[in-house]
């Protein structure tokens, strides 16, 4: 089976040895996704901007891949903070609030401080 990896602009893809997407048949597998701005900006503060961001990127990954958000099948959400649950939430109820994937959120630590917000995503293309 075709397997195809898709980039993206992560700095922690070269050193982990990870791409943002991995394509495997008519499946897409996206990585864990922080709020890191693509043109290396400062990560947003507020739990709701950086889920956007999160999406975004992941959206640019699936269409890049063939698919789309709206292909999504399952989310991970990983927060730092049971706080955050409310702006996180409302971020994802934007983008997949008609298309209903299977979802999951953890509270738990992520490897920047200033992350609070990271997100994957399982999608199929067609």
């Amino acid at each position: 089976m075709e397997r195809r990896l898709i980039p993206g602009t992560s700095p922690f893809e070269p050193i982990a040895g990870f791409s943002r997407a991995v394509v495997v048949g008519s499946t897409v597998h996206v990585a864990g996704t922080a709020p890191i701005p693509p043109d290396g900006s400062p990560t947003p503060e507020g739990a709701y901007e950086q889920a956007r961001l999160c999406l975004s990127i992941i959206a640019e990954a699936l269409g890049r891949a063939g698919s789309s958000v709206e292909d999504v099948v399952r989310t991970r959400m990983f927060i730092t903070d049971a706080g955050h649950w409310g702006d996180v939430s409302r971020a994802h109820g934007e983008v997949f609030a008609t298309i209903r994937p299977a979802a999951t959120c953890v509270v738990t630590a992520l490897l920047d401080p200033s992350w609070k917000v990271e997100i994957e995503a399982e999608a199929v293309i067609g």
